[in-house]
């Protein structure tokens, strides 16, 4: 197993720990390269082990802290790392996701689209399975409901216009946004992500349901259809 690979004297394991402790309590940390972070994370379930090279390893095989962090059980198992370690890689992307979500509690979503897009970016941007999301407004624009609707390729046999509205109006929602993500990394609109916005734009104006903005999260970055016109 990797977690069992980079055996190391105790002591220098048990002292460069120590040390990365010492630097995350005294100065925070800010001056941590992404690997360090990993690194102690690692540590907190793999003793007495030297935790870095597979920090640098699962960095770069991943493509980067963020994208190993929103990996999958399943994806995290196959790189051969045990479930305690998992679950302390998860608990700090949860921690994450939390203080991102945070930003926009509490205050109209489109005074905070930067927040919100980083958001959406760290809970979508690194799945493999295309994910539809749903933001339910109230009239203030204030966030009322931040639902996963559906999993799978997004086209008029996922996401149905009717569900999202119906949704909306259990829910009193009276505007919304619609995200989801590109595996592939592109985000760049889709003929189908195309209809189906207009799709849900004709379909809000009848029954009085602003459809502010379909986003699309992918690895590259978002891009906004709003922004290109297409609403």
């Amino acid at each position: 197993m990797d977690e069992l690979a980079t055996k190391s004297d105790d002591r220098d394991g048990l002292g460069h720990r120590a040390r990365l402790r010492k630097r995350l309590l005294d100065t925070g940390p800010a001056g941590f390269h992404d690997y360090e972070l990993i690194e102690y994370l690692l540590g907190l379930t793999i003793l007495r082990v030297d935790t870095k090279p597979l920090a640098k390893r699962l960095i770069d095989d991943f493509g980067g802290i963020g994208a190993l962090l929103g990996a999958s059980v399943e994806t995290l198992r196959r790189e051969g790392i045990t479930d305690p370690t998992i679950a302390a890689l998860k608990i700090a992307e949860a921690t994450a996701l939390r203080l991102l979500e945070a930003r926009i509690q509490g205050q109209p979503v489109l005074s905070s689209w930067e927040a919100l897009g980083d958001y959406l970016h760290a809970v979508m941007a690194y799945s493999r399975v295309e994910q539809v999301r749903v933001l339910f407004l109230n009239a203030k624009n204030m966030l009322i409901a931040n639902e996963a609707l559906w999993d799978g390729s997004v086209d008029e046999a996922s996401v149905h216009v009717r569900e999202v509205m119906a949704r909306a109006i259990a829910l009193g929602a009276t505007a919304l946004i619609i995200v989801h993500n590109h595996p592939s990394g592109d985000p760049s609109p889709s003929q189908q992500d195309i209809r189906l916005t207009r799709d849900l734009v004709e379909a809000g104006r009848h029954m009085k349901i602003v459809v502010h903005d379909h986003v699309i999260v992918g690895a590259q970055g978002r891009t906004s259809l709003r922004a290109m016109g297409l609403i």
